[in-house]
């Protein structure tokens, strides 16, 4: 039961937070609302550790988490609720569903993956043919009913995701998972409200002219989206294989969109479902080739062992 309750906080509430982002920025500046939600939730979080006994980390530790908290969170979630105040929240889910991928091609340039399998490349050749699909009618077309430079925001902000995701994997980080976390958090959120400082937002922002929606949005995604849905999905990660945790990667984006269209009456049109379909499978290629890529290397180390 437990595990029914942690894939469901994943995958309905990370799915869900992307429509709660839209709310929350309607009366409140973007990158200030996401500053405040990542300074209250890596406080909330870094507090409940310290009170379980972690001693707190010395002013060297906060270098690394300092440096990816800044990349994640000003430049991943800071980029999408910018880019949310002119593109529906179900299509910014669909372009920030091709972080795997993303993931995938720097791990190669990086060196830290020594080669492609033609099942990966083939995933990476199909989700960027989603993402053609997603924005071909207005290029061609100049609809209008895409902001291209919004959207290509959101591709940004996955991008520089990617970008600190594997620069995570090669610096030394804090021991505890949920320290570790909590100094992001605060390290991001900090960036952020500086961000916002710097670009006018705290100038524009009128606390009285909050609506209540706006109030609501933000602690759903404080309490749902960066305390309950975080702290299920690392005990996910300890209890469950790797790559059933790694399914909310297809779902939160089906999440989003379904939300979006029944709560907010944001239109599915054919393209967005033929993208959909085209951008999640080009995912699931990706994830196949690089977990059939480990396996290989599991087997060319025990070969050497053996020899």
């Amino acid at each position: 039961m437990r595990m029914v309750a942690a894939f469901g906080a994943v995958y309905l509430v990370w799915g869900s937070t992307y429509l709660g982002i839209r709310y929350a920025i309607d009366t409140i500046p973007p990158l200030l609302m996401m500053g405040m939600r990542h300074l209250l939730a890596g406080g909330f979080l870094y507090a409940w550790v310290r009170w379980r006994g972690r001693p707190a980390p010395r002013l060297r530790e906060w270098r690394y988490p300092a440096v990816i908290g800044a990349l994640l969170f000003l430049g991943g979630h800071g980029s999408l609720a910018w880019a949310e105040q002119r593109v529906p929240s179900g299509v910014a889910a669909l372009l920030v569903a091709t972080l795997p991928i993303w993931i995938a091609v720097l791990a190669r340039l990086w060196g830290t993956e020594r080669h492609l399998s033609g099942c990966a490349l083939a995933g990476l050749v199909l989700g960027f043919v989603g993402v053609a699909v997603l924005f071909g009618p207005d290029v061609l077309h100049h609809t209008g009913e895409l902001n291209l430079l919004s959207a290509g925001a959101v591709l940004f902000g996955t991008f520089i995701w990617a970008a600190g995701t594997i620069y995570m994997r090669n610096v030394k980080m804090p021991d505890s998972p949920a320290l570790s976390s909590a100094m992001q958090m605060l390290a991001g959120g900090a960036s952020l409200v500086l961000a916002a400082s710097l670009s006018g937002e705290l100038g524009r922002f009128h606390l009285f002219a909050v609506t209540a929606r706006s109030w609501l949005a933000l602690a759903y995604l404080i309490v749902f989206g960066s305390i309950i849905a975080f702290t299920a999905y690392s005990w996910l990660h300890m209890v469950a294989p790797a790559s059933r945790v790694a399914t909310y990667a297809y779902v939160n984006p089906v999440v989003a969109v379904v939300v979006g269209w029944a709560l907010a009456a944001e239109p599915i049109g054919i393209f967005t479902v033929v993208a959909m379909i085209v951008i999640l499978a080009g995912v699931a290629l990706v994830n196949t080739g690089q977990r059939d890529e480990h396996a290989d290397a599991r087997e060319e180390e025990d070969e050497e062992v053996a020899a």
